[in-house]
């Protein structure tokens, strides 16, 4: 994609950008030697990545940022995260990396000193360059100014040999550039293809899930590449009206013994769970509540998951609980509430891949805001959740298509672990002639089957065994797939 062409020509990077600036709706401006410069009045985007390889490494991450946004640095999108191995000195262990998109009136050299502070704070002394640091800020973007001095060089100069830097860098855009200055960003990446190509030079997603560079997401204090296999989520229902298996597990000892039959079978999730059963060691629980309070409760109880179906539509507190917990959050799609949304307004849409897309984004968009970040999301299209029968069938076999127009406005996000919970629907039994949902199992697992070829991490079921050899089956079709391509 040439990112480049409709904007400047351009053919040897920032100095071709900044002499054909004319020719844009922009312009660089440049800063050659240092100055005491005073907040601005003025606001700036810029970009930070972070790193951090000494002591809690995510809990550095969340000290840090919550330092930035006490001095003035507002964050606004967060890139995945990354575990990597070091660079330039190898004998160390290895790194978390991000970064950050922001806000701030600071100018870039009390930027500079601003983050420094914030790493002595932090711990950081001087030592081995490119060696062990509890936290490591570096700016990588200002704005659409590009400074040269004795003490800051923006772009920075090492971006484009970084792996770790390019990559959470690219997961900050979206594959249609928004504002000028992300094309400014673009046009200082030396490629006239703009950061895409830089980071495709690199490797670009080649790189992930190998030893070197893993995405991940943190959970249950550690760091889960979900790449590796699909997950699957058993469903524990303790409500008496679950339309599939509702008063089945209302006894403490029927629902453990369902939850021990569930793991035994192999399911790596329990969503609503029991806890405090020796099975359950490594496994990971998620409850399902559009609730804030039962969220917060679950979650001093043992839970690691939250899953809400409303994605923070039903309850105004949900995302600031969730933001403050520091735990992973599944955000689904639903327009209305649970008693209006099959209602006819809330099953029109013009394309529905396109439309859950758009409104999954900007639920997620708010979450972020709210202080959730991008790294900790998993997104669910939310079958048989305002949709009808050809809606769910088109999600089914749209899921790629879902992630690809997320991804116009957010990487990060369309990067984010999909979930996919077809188990015993409506629409498998409109298909396939089962008006008992309990009589849906092998449709279920069709629908499993085309959803984890289609991209699905994690599959929400009821019947952990019937499904649990069909995702063995597509997992190691999709690795033999990835090694012949």
């Amino acid at each position: 994609m040439n990112i480049i062409k409709q904007l400047v020509p351009i053919a040897n990077g920032a100095r071709a950008a900044k002499n054909s600036c004319k020719a844009a709706s922009f312009c660089f401006s440049r800063l050659n030697h240092d100055t005491s410069v005073e907040v601005n009045s003025e606001e700036h985007e810029v970009v930070i990545a972070l790193g951090s390889n000494v002591g809690n490494r995510l809990q550095n991450f969340e000290d840090a940022l919550e330092r930035m946004k006490k001095s003035g640095i507002q964050i606004t999108r967060h890139g995945c995260l990354y575990e990597t191995e070091p660079a330039y000195v190898t004998d160390q262990p290895h790194f978390l990396n991000s970064a950050v998109r922001a806000i701030t009136k600071l100018d870039p050299h009390k930027l500079l000193g601003t983050l420094k502070e914030i790493e002595r704070d932090m711990g950081r002394t001087t030592g081995i360059r490119y060696g062990p640091r509890p936290i490591d800020l570096d700016i990588l973007f200002y704005g659409k100014q590009i400074v040269n001095t004795d003490t800051l060089t923006i772009p920075h100069e090492r971006i484009w040999e970084r792996p770790f830097v390019m990559g959470p860098l690219i997961d900050l855009l979206g594959r249609e550039t928004d504002n000028d200055t992300i094309k400014s960003w673009h046009l200082l990446s030396r490629y006239s293809g703009g950061l895409f190509e830089a980071w495709e030079k690199l490797g670009g997603e080649s790189l992930i899930g190998k030893d070197r560079m893993k995405r991940v997401l943190p959970i249950a204090n550690r760091l889960w590449d979900w790449s590796t296999k699909t997950s699957i989520m058993g469903i524990l229902n303790v409500t008496p009206d679950s339309f599939s298996d509702g008063g089945k597990f209302l006894s403490v000892d029927s629902a453990v013994s369902h939850v021990r039959s569930m793991l035994t079978d192999g399911a790596d999730i329990i969503d609503l769970a029991v806890k405090n059963i020796p099975d359950m060691d490594g496994k990971l629980i998620s409850v399902d509540t559009f609730y804030s309070q039962v969220a917060l409760e679950a979650v001093k109880n043992g839970a690691h998951v939250i899953n809400d179906v409303s994605a923070g539509q039903l309850d105004s507190n949900m995302r600031n609980v969730i933001a403050a917990l520091k735990i992973p959050y599944i955000a689904m799609h639903m327009r209305g509430d649970p008693s209006t949304m099959q209602n006819h307004e809330n099953l029109m849409y013009d394309d529905v891949c396109v439309d859950v897309a758009s409104e999954m984004y900007t639920r997620v968009r708010d979450a972020e805001l709210s202080g959730i970040p991008a790294w900790r999301m998993i997104i669910d299209p939310g079958i048989g959740f305002s949709k009808n029968t050809e809606h769910n069938l088109d999600i089914l076999m749209g899921l790629r298509d879902i992630r690809s127009e997320i991804g116009k406005k957010s990487l990060a996000v369309s990067r984010a672990p999909l979930l996919i919970g077809p188990s015993r629907k409506r629409f498998l039994g409109e298909i396939c002639g089962q008006p008992n949902a309990a009589e849906r199992d092998i449709a279920t697992v069709a629908s499993v089957t085309a959803g984890v070829l289609g991209g699905a991490n994690i599959v929400r079921v009821h019947n952990v065994r019937a499904n649990r050899d069909a995702v063995k089956l597509c997992d190691a079709m999709l690795q033999r797939r990835g090694k012949c391509s």
